[in-house]
């Protein structure tokens, strides 16, 4: 089952590690309790990719921890 989401008037912010200039960001939108829309912030009209809010939260433990390499911090 395919479903809609209104997009009109949402709030995107910006990943923290975005740099300002540099329009090749991920952007979420908040405000909604069981799901993400994600976009990428070089095509504001073109797709939304939504995850279920469990999943994002755990994809951004993930990324905030070292899981994905190894233990080795990627960080500078």
């Amino acid at each position: 089952m395919k479903t809609t989401l209104d997009l009109a008037g949402l709030t995107w912010r910006r990943s923290s590690y975005c740099d300002g200039g540099d329009d090749n960001c991920v952007e979420v939108a908040e405000g909604f309790r069981s799901s993400v829309p994600v976009r990428d912030s070089k095509d504001p009209d073109g797709p939304v990719l939504r995850f279920p809010a469990v999943a994002w939260s755990s994809f951004i433990a993930t990324v905030k921890g070292d899981a994905w390499t190894g233990g080795r911090s990627l960080r500078r």
